[in-house]
């Protein structure tokens, strides 16, 4: 890890050596450490460190960037060189403005001491407790424990400057055996709070429950879908649709919707890099500072995000939603939230009179992109819902369903969120789900 004052000092360095009009230096720092496991055996230890350096070179309207995996002062003025002159061989891009000028960035504490210091020994010895929960239960487990420690820096010649380090650490857990699985998950940015025992128990219960599966009929559903499940949805619409270069380019599913109802009235959804809940970043790639955006709220289409060639296209002010440059695809919404219910899962399966509970989504893939229309299969727990109790497992079935028309028939919202794979999101309880196969 660099440290604030060397990762500003590098950005200073390098800015100092360009030629351009404006330049800009994004540098990203990390050490990250795996425990792969497999038929109930660590199978894999891996340590790794990474450097990535970009420097974007403007004049006039002829943009260029440069990047490099080392940040030795010679490499870092290399691609400074390299990056101007790329630019001045670009034809003029007539959108473009300008880089973005300094703005105020707030503080969020995203570091923890014990997942920066975390070990082999300590991973394997929570490996080792998960294995034999599982051994007991007459299961095998795989998954990966990880742990990782990054730094992000960001500077440009009109003032901006703006450093953030953070941890993360995740568990999952797939417990199996000849007939059936079952999945658990954990992310957070301090490993001191892992239940890594409740994370195994969530899969090895799932994996009981799911043994010796039944067939159903394909068909639309009730679901209830677990937060794995609603992540996949939400990462497909950030994806889609909620990023103002999608609207641009009319493939959204946000155009001309603005205002209208696309959803039912009780989704709200929105991005913020500034909730600790989440996997907290206060600014984005270009140094500016995140705001709060809410996409969909009450249902009604209500705004997408933008960075600042977007903002600057629109007359608009950048969201802080820059992805790293060069960056064809435009912004998008990476701190996502779905606001809670008052339902207990509990709640959930008594009001299904037949439906369908689902763990989690995989192989999930688009079909229709503007209609949202996704295709996938279920995996890790699927179950029978009738008469209002939880019944016996199915097997995987695939799906084939608009993800607007599915958040168009919400009738119940969990009251506890998750977060789960970057998104923070309750469970969900839908109308309708169509089953193809």
């Amino acid at each position: 890890m660099l440290g604030r004052d060397h990762a500003l000092q590098l950005l200073e360095e390098a800015l100092a050596r360009s030629p351009a009009d404006q330049a800009e230096v994004v540098m990203m720092v990390g050490d990250s450490a795996v425990t792969r496991f497999a038929n109930s055996m660590i199978h894999q230890n891996l340590a790794e460190s990474a450097a990535r350096a970009s420097v974007r070179s403007v004049f006039g309207k002829r943009v260029g960037s440069a990047t490099t995996n080392r940040l030795e002062p010679e490499q870092l003025r290399a691609i400074t060189e390299r990056s101007a002159e790329l630019a001045r061989l670009q034809t003029e891009n007539r959108d473009f403005v300008s880089l973005p000028r300094p703005q105020p960035v707030a503080a969020v504490r995203a570091m923890s001491v014990a997942t920066d210091a975390s070990t082999p020994e300590a991973r394997a010895a929570v490996v080792a407790e998960i294995v034999a929960m599982a051994k007991q239960e007459k299961c095998q487990v795989s998954g990966v424990l990880s742990v990782e420690s990054n730094e992000l820096a960001v500077g440009n010649s009109l003032g901006v400057r703006a450093y953030h380090p953070s941890t993360l650490a995740l568990l999952n857990v797939i417990a199996s055996d000849d007939t059936a699985s079952g999945y658990g998950h954990w992310m957070g940015h301090d490993i001191s709070r892992l239940d890594h025992k409740g994370v195994a128990w969530t899969a090895i219960e799932k994996c009981i429950l799911g043994r010796r599966p039944a067939e159903i009929e394909p068909g639309g559903y009730e679901v209830i879908l677990e937060p794995a499940a609603v992540t996949d949805l939400l990462q497909f619409l950030a994806w889609l649709g909620f990023g103002a270069n999608a609207v641009e380019e009319g493939r959204s599913f946000m155009c001309d919707r603005f205002g209208s109802r696309i959803t039912g009235e009780q989704i709200s959804i929105w991005d913020n890099g500034l909730d600790p809940a989440g996997v907290p970043l206060p600014f984005d790639f270009e140094g500016v500072p995140k705001q709060r955006v809410d996409l969909i709220e009450g249902g009604v289409a209500n705004a997408v995000v933008y960075d600042s060639y977007c903002a600057n296209k629109k007359g608009k002010q950048s969201t802080g939603h820059a992805l790293p440059a060069p960056n064809t695809y435009g912004p998008m919404p990476l701190n996502m939230f779905l606001g809670t219910g008052a339902a207990t899962r509990d709640d959930m399966i008594r009001s299904t009179r037949r439906g369908l509970l689902v763990t989690r989504f995989h192989y999930t893939n688009v079909v229709q992109p503007k209609e949202t229309v996704i295709t996938g299969m279920t995996r890790d727990g699927t179950f029978l819902i009738e008469g209002g109790k939880l019944g016996h497992a199915v097997r995987n079935l695939r799906f084939t369903q608009s993800i607007l028309g599915a958040l168009d028939g919400v009738q119940l919202i969990g009251k506890d969120a998750a977060l789960t794979d970057r998104c923070v999101v309750p469970a969900l309880k839908l109308a309708r789900f169509e089953f193809t196969s």
